[in-house]
């Protein structure tokens, strides 16, 4: 616990298989590594045929909106909500330098109906969280993202957890001790 949210310490933390989070509303800083770990394997991306016909309904872009997704994430009405604004302001940070980066799903509109965010490290991404405005947009953004990432041959989509909402879409449980290997790989 503790720390701050320089880059340096943020980026020397992932590389190690650590993120940051802060211990509900207002609480200190934590530094996790859950044993067992959450990662989408690139090839298991679970889309469904529903998702398959929501993607042809969003314009996707990529860092397109950073910080607008970084706040629909930090939004307080979002249950277990703890992304205030010194993370809001350090991933901003971690994006300008080129480190942090976003998915969008965009309505026909022009509005931004749901998005993704995480950290690039060599060939890890870690995405720290997702919110959606309109049904399946934050999937949208997470197909996408996952085709980015293999385009660009990443080894590592690390998604912390695998709760049954990213179970559903792929994700699986590996062990700490795994974990830090494929980061490893990943990074190295």
């Amino acid at each position: 616990m503790g720390a701050d949210l320089e880059p340096g310490t943020v980026l020397a933390a992932y590389r190690g298989g650590l993120f940051p989070m802060r211990l509900g509303r207002g609480g200190p800083i934590g530094w996790w590594s859950p044993d067992p770990r959450g990662i989408i394997p690139l090839d298991g991306l679970r889309v469904s045929r529903s998702l398959r016909r929501s993607c042809r309904h969003f314009e996707t872009s990529v860092d397109g909106a950073f910080t607008d997704v970084m706040r629909a994430c930090a939004d307080r009405r979002r249950p277990g909500g703890w992304i205030d604004d010194s993370f809001v302001e350090a991933y901003t940070r971690l994006h300008e330098l080129g480190w942090a980066h976003s998915v969008e799903a965009w309505t026909a509109a022009g509005t931004l109906a749901g998005g993704v965010y995480g950290v690039a490290i060599g060939g890890l991404f870690a995405a720290e969280s997702m919110f959606h405005r309109e049904t399946d947009a934050g999937k949208v953004a997470l197909v996408t993202l996952v085709d980015q990432l293999r385009e660009r041959g990443a080894r590592l989509f690390d998604v912390q957890w695998a709760t049954p909402h990213l179970v559903s879409l792929g994700a699986v449980e590996v062990p700490r001790q795994r974990y830090l290997e494929l980061l490893a790989a990943a990074v190295g």
